[in-house]
Formats: structure tokens, sequence, C-alpha cells
């Protein structure tokens, strides 16, 4: 990457002149995208600057094209705002350079789009707080609600550089007005269809395990495949397509054997051994086989070019042509595995004559044109890992997949990512999927659609539901926060509430007084758990099992010192916010015992109650934190000592506490 010369605006001069100045420097100063990148041209080919993993050899293309709903023509950004957007791009993708390579070039599309609707004139200059409030509503209605969210960062980055640089008429400072999906919500039609969107449906997962059985054609074996993998250990598309064919490690611990996969994440954290679910590790064995035997004959053609990087492959019993000069367009095709050898070279532009009465071309010509074709990075499949072609998992001859085209048997080619979303019926719609071949249709008619990235939510809600802990899910995904767990998160309020009462009178997985069942009447235990916890919801630090269909809350959400708390050991955000609390608590109780030594009013109250917050603060990170104790355990606490810690519950008293600590005074 070229070094970014950094943007100055000069006092002395206008912001006009300043503009120009910021755009004059980004189209002459700056290398960022290559020295020679045609500036004025509105569609960039940014192929050779960006490394996207997954895409194959698809070209990165940007266009500085209006927002268009699909349907309309392509319509350029007016000037001047056109020439500050390529500006703009060009200088932030080296200051800040971003793989999401859309996500800025939305933001100045929604600008614009905004500054003709408000301002009727398309300058950067006009752009104002109710300006940008128009592209992020733009940004709203155009893009889902995460991804607007997202775009929304962009926009408020394109704000904070227009005035830090005063390039606006008047002062601008605006912050990102979308909202943060949230997905602490669990109930209602709105969840409901959130987890729909991110799961894959029983019907395709019932439809898969049977065509990875019947598959024949090299499409459906690969997809199938590379299925089988994602639904055995949670991971991304682009990390399977990147895998090399030395990945099975098979590791023996005591008296057990583990069977595990070479992975690199691709979001920064490290190299793993991704553990494979016991239950499908023959099934991934024998997807990684099938894949060695579909890729075999690409890893022959790439080993020959990576030993021989200026000599064209030809297959067995082609050899002896190497030594002509010409060659017939018949030996053209019998190279390649075409039988429109002349259309290929007159696309190839390369010269056909006539010899002895047949059509001829020059052996060099054909082999330098076909050696332009190798791949982009060639020979190494993935630089970061050093993982070369000729050691791939995933890789096939130039349109081995493709319906129509005939296979290249001199070429190879990388799969992107899009091919298996196709392949899976989600990206294009009229592409004949796996399951439309296979004549699988969901239970009311319609098509199966499904993504390889809803696997990976699939996974880690099954992983969630068993009981598996937050850092436990988070290093099997690969993931580098252990935050990140909360967007792959879609157990249901049903779900929770059946873990919680399968614990109850379970001493080993229930700690408290939910942990026995009482001995007065014989009742089962899932009798007994349907009578004590008839619902649950999520809270800040745990799980409320009080039924509001009865009454409302009596603590006013003071939830340690309510026994109707549930907490669970491993869900590391809730039990981070536990000992929070723990040290809020601990920091009021000092301020509540200095009050009380200066004799303010009712100070005496809240000690009682802090000492009583805080001990069973204690109590439950205690447990918590207990090695006993095993991860996905419930916990509930005895009721709180009312004598001890007497009700706080009259509003007029805590109404006004500051008012309270300011009337001190002696008894």
């Amino acid at each position: 990457m070229a070094s970014a010369v950094l943007f100055c605006p000069r006092s002395n001069l206008t912001i006009d002149e300043n503009l120009q100045g910021f755009i004059r420097s980004a189209r002459e100063d700056l290398q960022i995208f290559g020295a020679n990148l045609d500036f004025d041209t509105n569609v960039w080919d940014l192929t050779d600057f960006l490394d996207i993993k997954g895409r194959g050899n698809k070209r990165i293309r940007i266009n500085f094209f209006a927002l268009s709903d699909g349907d309309s023509p392509e319509i350029i950004l007016q000037e001047p705002f056109l020439s500050f957007a390529k500006a703009y791009y060009r200088y932030m993708h080296g200051l800040r350079p971003k793989k999401f390579v859309m996500g800025r070039l939305y933001a100045l599309k929604a600008l614009a789009q905004a500054l003709e609707s408000e301002a009727r004139y398309v300058s950067v200059q006009l752009a104002n707080g109710h300006v940008f409030d128009k592209a992020a509503e733009i940004l709203r209605i155009k893009f889902s609600e995460a991804l607007a969210y997202r775009l929304g960062g962009d926009l408020e980055q394109l704000a904070n550089f227009l005035a830090e640089n005063n390039l606006t008429k008047v002062p601008l400072r605006w912050r990102n007005t979308l909202r943060r999906p949230s997905d602490a919500q669990r109930v209602g039609k709105e969840f409901d269809e959130r987890r729909a969107a991110k799961l894959p449906t029983e019907a395709a997962l019932a439809a898969l395990p049977a065509i990875f059985r019947l598959a024949e054609i090299p499409l459906d074996i690969i997809v199938t495949s590379i299925t089988a993998i994602l639904l055995s250990a949670p991971g991304r598309i682009s990390e399977v397509l990147l895998m090399p064919e030395n990945c099975e490690v098979i590791q023996n611990f005591q008296d057990r054997t583990t069977y595990r996969l070479r992975w690199w994440p691709s979001k920064g954290a490290d190299p793993m051994l991704k553990p494979v679910y016991s239950g499908m590790a023959e099934v991934v064995k024998e997807a990684i086989s099938k894949l060695r035997r579909i890729s075999a004959p690409a890893r022959e053609v790439a080993a020959w070019y990576e030993a021989n990087p200026e000599k064209l492959y030809l297959s067995a019993g082609l050899e002896h042509l190497r030594d002509k000069i010409w060659i017939a367009l018949s030996d053209v095709g019998k190279i390649i595995g075409i039988d429109a050898a002349w259309s290929w070279c007159t696309n190839a532009k390369i010269k056909i004559s006539r010899a002895s009465g047949e059509s001829v071309v020059r052996f060099e010509d054909v082999e330098r044109h076909i050696l332009k074709m190798l791949p982009k990075g060639f020979p190494f499949l993935n630089r970061e890992t050093r993982t070369r072609y000729s050691e791939a998992l995933i890789l096939v001859r130039k349109n081995e997949l493709h319906a129509q085209r005939g296979t290249y048997l001199c070429m190879i080619e990388p799969i992107p990512t899009d091919c298996i979303n196709g392949a899976l019926g989600s990206k294009n719609k009229e592409m004949a999927s796996i399951f439309d071949r296979s004549e699988f249709k969901e239970p009311d008619g319609k098509p199966i659609r499904v993504t390889t990235h809803q696997f990976r939510h699939f996974l880690h809600t099954i992983a969630k539901m068993g009981g598996m802990s937050e850092l436990d899910i988070a290093k099997w995904a690969g993931r580098i926060d252990v935050r990140q767990n909360a967007a792959y998160d879609h157990v249901t309020t049903d779900q929770m509430l059946v873990q919680i009462r399968q614990a109850v009178g379970d001493s080993s997985m229930m700690f408290g007084p939910l942990g026995k069942a009482p001995d007065r009447r014989l009742v089962s235990r899932d009798e007994f758990a349907q009578l004590i916890v008839p619902a649950a919801h999520t809270t800040e630090i745990g799980f409320c099992i009080h039924d509001y269909s009865g009454s409302p809350c009596e603590t006013h959400r003071d939830c340690i010192n309510c026994q109707e708390l549930v907490c669970m050991k491993g869900d590391s955000s809730r039990n981070a916010a536990v000992r929070r609390q723990r040290e809020e608590a601990q920091r009021f109780l000092e301020q509540a015992e200095s009050a009380m030594k200066e004799s303010n009013y009712g100070a005496d109250r809240w000690v009682a109650h802090q000492k009583v917050t805080v001990e069973r603060l204690e109590q439950l990170c205690s447990i918590l934190d207990d090695p006993s104790v095993p991860v996905g355990a419930f916990i509930s606490l005895a009721p709180p000592p009312r004598a001890e810690a007497p009700r706080l519950g009259n509003q007029a008293s805590l109404a006004k506490p500051t008012q309270l600590t300011l009337m001190s005074g002696k008894p």
C-alpha cells in the first residue's frame, strides 16, 4: 500500500480553495490504488490493490454512480461532488484502509442524494446536520437495519472529516442517528423474523444430508462437502475455501481421540486446531476425501505452473506439441479442452494463418495468452498462510463448475464465495440451486434458500443451548472478542425457559434454594420446575423467573436482592455485569457510610441496604469463581433478610436522594 499524504487546510484560503486543493492533491500526489490510476474515469478497477478473501478471480470494481433501485439507468454523480467523492475515497483508503470497500462509497452516494434533495446543488460545502440526517434516512430505507447502522458509521466519519477541515459553509457536528440493532429482545414478531433470517430452515437441514449422499456432478459434491464442514465447526466460507489439503489432525488424549482441522480465522484471531463435533467427524472425513478427489486434477495443473512458470501445461499425449512452432486449431482445442477453437482464438486475438490447407496458429501465442490467465497472486492461494495453489483442498480447473462453458484442461481457478452461495440458492435466484436440481422444497412449496453464514449462526445457537460457555464458543468460532458472540445468539425465551427448568432440582446444575426439590410430596422434577418457573426473561445480570401475569415486579428491578433472579455461570457478558455491580455497590456503601458519619438523614437505611447488596453480590461472585461449579450451571440466591435490608419502597424518600444528602445535622 502506498503511503498517504496528510491533508491540512490552510487558514488563509477560502473553503472552495481548500476543497480544490484537497481534490488536486488526491488526484496528483496520492499513489493509493496505483500511481497510474485514471482519476477521471467513473469506474475504478481495484483488483490489484485489494486483497478480499473468497472472491476467486472476480474483478473488484467500484463505480461513482448515484444510488438506484436496481432498475434505474446508471447516473453518474454530479459535479462538483463527483470529484470530491473520488478524492475522499482515495484519501481515506490510504489513511484508514477497510476490507468493506463499499461502506464509504455508499455513505458518499447517500450524501449526494441528500444534497440533491435538500440543497438542490450537489456540493459538499452545503452539507449541514439536516442534510446528514436526510442521508442517514436514505441509508435506513435502502439497506437492512444492521448494514444501515454500519454505513451510518462511515457517514459519521465523513461528517467528521468535513468538520475537522472546515470544508462546509456552516459549522458541522453530526453523530450517527441510526439505531444499532438490538439482539436482547427475544420475543415478538421482530425477533422471530430476525431469527428465521439468520438460521437455516429445517427443510434445508433435512435436504443437505440427502444431497450429500446423492451428489454426482462436481458442483453438488463440492457445495455439500463444504456444507458438511461448516455444520461440524463454526467457520466462515472464506476460511474453508482457503484451507490446505493437509488440514486434518488426529490427537490422542488419554482414553479418547479427537478429530480437528487446521484453521486460519479470517478476522484477526490466531491460527488454531478447530475441534470438529464428534457426531460429524466421519462425515467431515468423507467430505474432505471428496474434495481432495475433485481437486486433484487442478492441483496437478497448479504444481506444473509452480515448477514451470513460463511453460504451458499440456495433458497426457500432447507433449509433442511443445516443440512445434505452428499447431492446428484442432490441437488448440485438445490443449484447452474445447471444441470451438476458432472462436476462442478469435476472442483471444490470436492470429490464425493457413498452412498445408488447414488453419494454424503459433504455439507461443496460445501459450502466452493462457499464462496470462493464471489466478491473481499465483502461486499463492493465501499469502498470509503461504498456502500454494498446489496445496489447496478446494481448487478446480477453469469453468469446471460452469453449466454451459467447457472446462479448461490447462488452467485453474479458485472458487469464489458467490459460487457456493449461488448454488445454495441465496445469491443468483435465477440459477438452479442444488435443492432445485434434487427437487427439495420448503413445506409450503417455496424453493429452499440458505447462506453459508447461516450455518455459523446455527452452530453458535446450538452450542449456547447446550450450555457451552461464551469463552469456549468464541474460541471454537475463531472470534477475537467474546462480545461478538451476541450477534450469533438466537436462543428463544422458550428454549431458555427449558434450560432453567431442566436445572431446577438438579443440585449439580442449580445452586441455591432451587437446587433441591421439596420432599413433602412426591412430584416429578419436571412438574416442580413448571410450577416454580412459569416464565423467564433476560436481565442485565441473569434471568428473571417472575410471573408478570400474576403481579408486577415487587423489588423495583433491584434484581440482586430478589430470590427470583437466576444467573448462569459461563455467560460472560452477564457475569461481567455482576462484577461491575459489586464494584458499584461497594462504592455506594462507602458513600453511605461516609454520609452516616456526617449524620445525614436516612443514611443509616442506605448503609443497611448496601451492606446486604454487597454481601449478596460477593456470594454470587464467589460461586461464579468456584472451580467446582461447572460452566453452564444455574445459580439462585436465598431470599434477602428483610430486617437487615429494609425496603426503600417509599417513593417520597427515594425521589430526591440528592436533597436528602444535603440535609445534614446533629440528631
